[in-house]
């Protein structure tokens, strides 16, 4: 068991105010893996006024010093890959190859993407008789999610580094032993002191903390659309910036043209990837009358290749989820949808009988599923997938829309220029075209509910920066 018990502050690795810890439970083994400091409002407050104190400087350094740190940290985090992907295998359940591929890599990505857009950026540009500026947004608090943990903070992290901003980092209590990590790396790679903070906790209090402080300039935030919902109340009150990346119920619309094996194989694959806990995983797939038969019996031979167990064995490829809390939560949308009347395909609630440790739901798809039913409407964070009929072109537009979320999406057909056409007409932050993977570089974040602003990328950078415009007195003609 790992102890982790001092908070990056300032540049030092100092001791909470506070004496309570969290403990941080393994979600295959149900023991404890560490333990973490239960940080405090002053430790937050410590926190923030570090990074207040570091802004000016941090500000002032060249594109290239940000640039080059930035190059630092993508290789510390590289070096240490293996040890991250086990660790959040472990914290979160996803099998460790898919954790170190996806969990530590994307990261990676991140810091290196960001180091990569720095040198061409226009900070400055010249408009008529003005001189218009992007600068640095101030001290940002970044407030991150279980399910991608180290990803999601380093969408937030990176692109506010690279824009000059200092951050203090508050990681979800469930995972936050990866948080460590990246504090390590970062004060391996020689960031100045309080540029980057981290501090522990729940976020009833560190977080809340944060988000009210005069002190923070900017919030970003990844989570539910009900914690959002208070972050921009308590965000008002000092009429601060918040980007929110929310939930979602994200619509597969499979045409009648499209392949339909490779589309079902597709939708399943994002629908079940980390367990389901990912808010933009296509847990509806649409999907003609006509081919509902076909679909479905391909939909339930796809999950029965998700062999469910210890995230550390070769031959599983859906883990654990996260929590005791996550896994009763998706059981009883499970019973929800059976007692709606959709049709149970396979899986079902019960707990598979040869996993006595660990928080496993199985494998299920719902077919014949209303698209006002509970589990067409909410956002389980399982592997559960809802298949639903509809008519036409137009009728499939209509319930993929039929959604308070807007985060991702996906079309297939065999005429790519009809899924683009559809595909615009679906408002959802991204969408994938006939299985199009994701990339890094392109904005990503949601329409309606789901959220606003932008991660990863240009847009991701200038989510941290704020417009300042010099009028200067014409020239006077020659």
């Amino acid at each position: 068991m790992q102890v982790r018990d001092k908070l990056y502050i300032d540049g030092r690795w100092v001791p909470s105010t506070g004496t309570g810890t969290i403990d941080v439970i393994c979600s295959s083994t149900e023991e404890v893996m560490a333990k973490v400091p239960d940080g405090t409002v002053e430790d937050a407050d410590r926190a923030v006024r570090a990074a207040r104190g570091a802004f000016q400087d941090w500000a002032a350094t060249s594109v290239t010093e940000r640039a080059a740190l930035l190059k630092k940290i993508r290789d510390g985090l590289k070096e240490r890959a293996d040890e991250i992907g086990q660790t959040i295998a472990m914290e979160v359940g996803m099998p460790v190859k898919l954790a170190t591929k996806i969990q530590a890599g994307l990261p990676l990505m991140s810091f290196g993407t960001m180091a990569k857009i720095l040198p061409d950026f226009p900070f400055e540009e010249r408009i008529g008789n003005s001189l218009v500026l992007r600068e640095p947004v101030g001290v940002v608090a970044a407030i991150t999610p279980w399910n991608y943990p180290l990803h999601q903070i380093a969408c937030k992290v990176a692109p506010a580094l690279a824009a000059g901003c200092t951050v203090v980092l508050k990681p979800s209590k469930v995972a936050p032993v990866n948080a460590f990590i990246l504090a390590e790396i970062i004060a391996a790679a020689g960031l100045p002191d309080g540029a980057f903070n981290l501090v522990t906790g729940h976020g009833s209090l560190v977080g809340e903390a944060l988000v009210g402080h005069p002190e923070v300039d900017l919030v970003s935030f990844t989570g539910s659309t009900r914690a959002g919902k208070r972050i921009y109340e308590l965000a008002s009150q000092t009429v601060k910036r918040v980007t929110l990346e929310l939930g979602g119920k994200s619509a597969s619309v499979i045409l009648e043209d499209a392949d339909l094996p490779a589309a079902v194989k597709g939708t399943v694959s994002a629908c079940f990837l980390n367990s389901g806990q990912t808010c933009s995983a296509h847990t509806r797939m649409l999907v003609p009358e006509s081919k509902y038969a076909e679909a479905a019996q391909l939909a339930v031979a796809e999950a029965a290749k998700y062999t469910v167990g210890d995230p550390f064995a070769e031959t599983s490829k859906l883990g654990p989820l996260v929590s005791k809390t996550q896994l009763e939560r998706v059981r009883s949308y499970i019973r929800k949808g059976i007692e709606e009347g959709a049709e149970l395909l396979c899986g079902g609630p019960e707990a598979s009988a040869d996993l006595e440790k660990g928080w496993y739901v199985k494998p299920t798809v719902f077919g014949r599923v209303d698209s006002q039913a509970t589990i067409a409407q909410e956002e389980i964070f399982g592997p559960v997938l809802s298949i639903i009929t509809y008519k036409d072109e137009e009728d499939a537009v209509r319930i993929a829309n039929d959604s308070i979320y807007g985060l991702g999406g996906g079309v297939w057909s065999q005429d790519e220029d009809r899924a683009v056409r559809v595909a615009r007409r679906i408002r959802t932050g991204q969408v994938d075209i006939n299985g199009g993977p994701f990339n890094p570089q392109a904005p990503f974040g949601g329409y309606k509910q789901s959220g606003n602003g932008r991660e990863n990328g240009r847009p991701g950078l200038e989510e941290f920066l704020e417009y300042k415009s010099l009028q200067l007195k014409p020239q006077p003609k020659s």
